[in-house]
């Protein structure tokens, strides 16, 4: 299981993924679930993805491959003309590779099953976030659902949409996630450290601030000690039930 976002502020997009990856309670490992293609001036495109390993992995190599000069796929995602015929290019990769691999007759489709988050804007067009489905489909964030969750996201939905707000900072923002994402730690095992966060700042088509949180990471610390707290205060705070 995995969690990640992809959060659409008024001045840019803030992404977020955790990386843990488990076949069982005895194998349990970290891979990266954030990727970013970047020509600085020209374009900022970064994916994160959720289900089958071997899928997510199979679509990244193959839009990897792509952006080669002599890539099958012409244009690849480093030259298509716009976020939207990007978010079709990479749909219609998770389609291929799903069919491909169901094709084997080892499992059933949906066990090749892979959800993916495509953020970020090219040269002459808007910034654009899209949430891409097994099937190849994709919607687009609006303004009335300026997020995306993917992976284990029953958790930490609450607290993004309690508290988001599109004209905040992306310290505010990255904040908001911090809350969200240990939320989602707390209660789900299958969702674990490190985590990945990205800042994109709006018409910069370039790579913003990036970091990689550990679990001694000392601001997370602080955030899941005093969100803690700060939820018991809240809760004793609350008048007690009275029987009728």
């Amino acid at each position: 299981m995995t969690y990640c976002v992809g959060l659409r502020l008024n001045h840019g997009m803030v992404f977020m993924s955790d990386t843990r990856t488990n076949a069982g309670v005895d194998n349990i490992s970290s891979f990266r679930k954030m990727y970013t293609w970047n020509r600085p001036g020209d374009r900022l495109i970064t994916l994160l993805s959720a289900g089958n390993l071997a899928t997510t992995q199979t679509v990244v190599s193959l839009l990897e491959e792509h952006t080669k000069p002599a890539g099958e796929r012409n244009p690849g995602i480093m030259e298509v003309p716009s976020m939207f015929l990007a978010a079709r290019l990479v749909g219609e990769t998770v389609r291929e590779v799903i069919k491909t691999s169901s094709d084997g007759g080892l499992q059933s489709e949906t066990s090749f099953s892979a959800t993916l988050i495509l953020g970020g804007q090219v040269a002459g067009g808007q910034m654009r976030l899209f949430l891409i489905y097994p099937e190849g489909n994709f919607i687009e964030a609006t303004e009335d659902n300026p997020f995306f969750q993917i992976g284990e996201h029953k958790y930490g939905k609450p607290i993004l949409v309690r508290a988001y707000d599109p004209d905040m900072s992306f310290e505010e923002a990255a904040k908001l996630l911090f809350v969200s994402f240990d939320s989602t730690l707390k209660s789900n095992l299958s969702v674990g450290l490190p985590l990945d966060m990205q800042f994109y700042k709006k018409d910069s088509l370039q790579k913003g601030y990036q970091k990689r949180i550990q679990a001694n990471d000392p601001y997370y610390s602080k955030i899941s000690d005093g969100w803690s707290d700060a939820l018991r205060q809240a809760f004793n705070s609350l008048p007690d039930f009275v029987q009728d």
